[in-house]
């Protein structure tokens, strides 16, 4: 999306330089604030999900874009987290009257974060843009809960119950070998590690006598044994 940047006038600028900066250094309980020195027009946030609801536990990234007719015409909301909601589209777009028809210049930024975080809590299905979300709350809210905290737990959650970009962790699934030089990978009573030893000439001796009882190398520990005894004899 273009920056408005030039579209608004001066006196505009410095208003939502001041207003941002104050979010940014003071933000309201459980919101994050994210402002472009790049673009003052463009807001980035972060929601937490309220306790006591389907989305609680998750992190709801957010942007208020403001357009060139800003304040007099309000910013415009989007969810950048998947979330099921009633009031939020498909798209991401945000249905609440603070951004439309209840807007007035004076409310400012804070405003709205405030009444977007309130969303969460009281849903509003009668201006719903998602339909099945908003019937779902009237009809049948276990439903729209368990569908709510599924879309939840996999977008906006970092840790084990989301899938939301987070690292995986280094002890799940298959390990990557470890390089033959590490000592740990040598110390280790791994059974891989029994025919590689089984290989080295230096310590082939010592290595078959530890190892005398595994069948599948019968053969080796033999080979090793003769070897060893001609090596004897003609030290002698």
């Amino acid at each position: 999306m273009n920056s408005n940047v030039e579209n608004l006038p001066p006196h505009v600028l410095r208003l939502v330089y001041k207003e941002v900066s104050a979010l940014a250094a003071d933000p309201p309980e459980g919101i994050k604030i994210y402002p472009s020195e790049e673009d003052i027009t463009e807001l980035h946030t972060a929601i937490e999900g309220p306790e006591g609801t389907p989305f609680a536990g998750g992190i709801f990234r957010m942007r208020l874009v403001l357009g060139k007719d800003f304040p007099a015409v309000p910013p415009k909301g989007y969810f950048l987290t998947k979330i099921f909601h009633p009031n939020v589209g498909h798209k991401g777009e945000i249905c609440v009257n603070v951004l439309k028809r209840d807007w007035k210049a004076e409310l400012g930024l804070r405003h709205v974060l405030l009444t977007i975080k309130c969303l969460l809590i009281h849903p509003n299905p009668e201006s719903a843009l998602n339909e099945e979300a908003g019937r779902l709350l009237l009809e049948d809210y276990a439903e729209y809960e368990s569908r709510a905290r599924l879309l939840t737990e996999i977008h906006a959650m970092g840790g084990p119950g989301g899938t939301s970009g987070a690292p995986q962790d280094p002890n799940d699934g298959p390990q990557p070998k470890k390089h033959a030089g590490d000592p740990t990978k040598r110390a280790g009573p791994s059974a891989a590690a029994v025919p590689a030893a089984l290989g080295n000439g230096a310590n082939g001796a010592s290595t078959t006598s530890s190892n005398s009882n595994s069948s599948s190398n019968t053969n080796n520990v033999a080979g090793k044994k003769k070897a060893d005894k001609k090596r004897a004899l003609r030290r002698l």
